[in-house]
């Protein structure tokens, strides 16, 4: 065998290797996302159950804005599972007020199951066209940060406006930004931009948490409810 085809050789090596350690971290991703997911059901259905205020909502949002730091440290040693799953449950259970308000609606329940197949419909479509296509999405990573930055300046100072032209506007823009994300960090996965399963599993959780908030946020004002 020659250099050059010691070098063929070589590369078709690394390059086999390198596709299997992908299709490793996707697989480990969406199983672990699959598992957080019906943790943060669970535990949303036990604070509904215990009917939570929507203080203490606030509060375990809080907690679990806290929890994301743990869990970003913790990602790459064995702490990093019980971190992810100590996040998600309790941002599961910050959700339950916000659900049982919606549920004591007229045609709450419809809404909330609209909610999530909304949700789901948007996710696996973009997950499956990112997969599919192999495009590059790096290139938004510039305009989905600035527009989140802006989202969030909004939600703050809406706060203290109440406008709720600006709070649909900002739904609105939310769903386009996490839309946006689920194809970059999908992207990033398979370009191997992204080799922590536990790193790639919070990103994608945290897009369809904030998508599923704001489609049933819109849901609720467009029915009139709001």
């Amino acid at each position: 065998m020659n250099d050059k085809q010691l070098y063929s050789a070589q590369a078709d090596v690394l390059g086999t290797g390198a596709a299997a350690n992908i299709n490793k971290v996707l697989k480990n991703t969406y199983m672990l996302l699959g598992m957080t997911l019906a943790f943060s059901a669970a535990t949303a259905g036990v604070a509904m159950a215990l009917g939570l205020s929507p203080m203490t909502g606030l509060v375990l949002m809080l907690v679990g804005f806290g929890l994301l730091f743990v869990v970003n440290r913790m990602a790459d040693s064995a702490k990093g599972l019980p971190a992810i799953f100590a996040f998600t449950g309790v941002m599961g259970a910050a959700l339950g007020p916000t659900l049982n308000y919606y549920v004591a609606l007229p045609g709450g329940p419809a809404m909330i199951m609209q909610a999530l197949g909304g949700t789901a419909l948007v996710f696996f479509s973009l997950s499956a066209y990112a997969l599919t296509s192999r495009k590059d999405f790096s290139y938004l990573g510039g305009f989905l940060l600035t527009g989140l930055i802006v989202a969030i300046v909004a939600m703050i100072a809406n706060i203290f406006l109440a406008i709720p032209a600006l709070s649909l506007t900002i739904s609105a823009a939310i769903i386009l930004i996490m839309s946006g994300l689920i194809l970059f960090d999908t992207s990033r996965i398979i370009s191997g931009g992204e080799t922590n399963y536990i790193r790639a599993t919070v990103s994608l959780y945290l897009n369809i948490y904030n998508l599923f908030v704001h489609i049933l946020h819109l849901l609720g004002a467009f029915g009139g409810d709001d």
